[in-house]
């Protein structure tokens, strides 16, 4: 899983970020808010850490521009401060959690594992991007008209719904549509149920696209408008 740390001590954030990288996660870490929102809003993260004291934009305006965007991810908020009023404004703003600093290293994985399976549990069943509703119970993929997808072509356009306009690597896609795996598959497989998931856009005639060349970063666009010229 890919995790945003904010976090301008950078003893403290190479400190977590060494624990964080131990424990399976990748870790992007930034020393102030205003790179945080840049990078909340350019890539696909699992669940994010803010810390509340942070220049250029403190944690709390960072996460209200993140949230005013519609992004959702899950937040932890770190403070150094006991006060509750740090605790209320940070949850107002949409964090999902906070820790007061020191805190003991156990408790923020536990918080990770748990706000991440939550955030995975309460997915929407129905998205829209461009012209486009993917129903994922329904595994349907409907504009002009309609499709049935099959289910890891539903999981893997799910992913790229949730995350449209991000850049995604063929890494990261792999980890979140078929980590949980067992079977002998590799990161060959994204590039395939991509050109699958492409067919059907066309199918439907779509107004959104898949960009990306196999083996390397993909994003899900609207096309130009120019296209239809």
């Amino acid at each position: 899983m890919r995790l945003l740390l904010a976090e301008d001590e950078k003893e403290m954030s190479a400190a977590l970020s060494a624990i964080l990288t131990h424990s399976g996660y990748d870790v992007d870490a930034v020393y102030d808010g205003q790179a945080a929102v840049e990078k909340a809003l350019s890539q696909s993260y699992d669940c994010m850490i803010f810390d509340i004291m942070m220049p250029k934009k403190d944690g709390v305006q960072a996460l209200k521009e993140i949230r005013d965007k519609g992004n959702m991810t899950p937040v932890i908020m770190l403070t150094a401060k006991a006060e509750i009023d740090d605790r209320i404004t940070g949850l107002d703003a949409g964090a999902d959690d906070y820790l007061t600093k020191p805190f003991a290293m156990g408790e923020l994985l536990a918080r990770l594992r748990s706000l991440t399976r939550r955030s995975t549990s309460y997915a929407p069943s129905k998205l829209t991007v461009g012209n486009v509703e993917l129903d994922v119970e329904e595994q349907e993929l409907a504009c002009r008209n309609s499709i049935r997808l099959a289910n890891k072509e539903t999981k893997l356009m799910k992913f790229f719904m949730a995350n449209a306009g991000k850049t995604l690597s063929t890494a990261q896609i792999f980890d979140n549509v078929w980590g949980d795996e067992e079977d002998d598959v590799d990161e060959g497989i994204v590039f395939l149920y991509v050109s699958y998931l492409r067919e059907k856009l066309e199918a439907v005639q779509a107004d959104i696209e898949i960009v990306g060349q196999r083996g390397q970063d993909y994003a899900l666009t609207v096309k130009e408008a120019s296209a239809e010229g």
